[in-house]
């Protein structure tokens, strides 16, 4: 018995047509590839150019935020570029994609705040911000 279902019927679409069948969930693999890509950079310098990072951070003012803190940052936005594209690549607990993007929205809120009270532009994660929200609504089922 095969049902035709519609991208939004279903928590996740993963299924081998989806993409040329249902333009939405195109539109949510384009965005998690761009959360995959900027995220893979993003903790990637703060893993693994820490002094880099660090010196760029202060062009702007001191910090208050400690080598620690930057790690788990870092650590954070690695497992988060990941989990947003790996899980549904697979087809292993592809729901776990919907849960790395709410997680890189926390981080983007949080990075938001952190940029605002430095008196520097949030554009930059805001954009991400907005884009690992759509991914979690549509991964989560809604946006008909």
């Amino acid at each position: 018995m095969h049902m035709h279902m519609r991208w939004f019927d279903s928590p996740v679409s993963y299924e081998k047509n989806s993409v040329k069948e249902h333009p939405v969930n195109l539109a949510l693999w384009v965005a998690q590839g761009i959360l995959a890509f900027a995220f893979v950079g993003a903790g990637g310098v703060k893993l693994l150019a820490y002094p880099k990072y660090r010196a760029m951070l202060e062009k702007t003012g001191p910090t208050t935020l400690t080598h620690g803190t930057i790690t788990f940052i870092g650590i954070g936005e690695l497992a988060g570029a990941v989990g947003v594209v790996l899980p549904g690549a697979a087809n292993i607990a592809p729901w776990l994609s919907m849960w790395a993007a709410a997680g890189l929205a926390v981080i983007m809120l949080s990075a938001t705040v952190f940029h605002l009270r430095r008196r520097e532009p949030p554009i930059m994660t805001i954009v991400l911000f907005l884009l690992a929200t759509f991914v979690v609504y549509g991964r989560a089922g809604h946006g008909a």
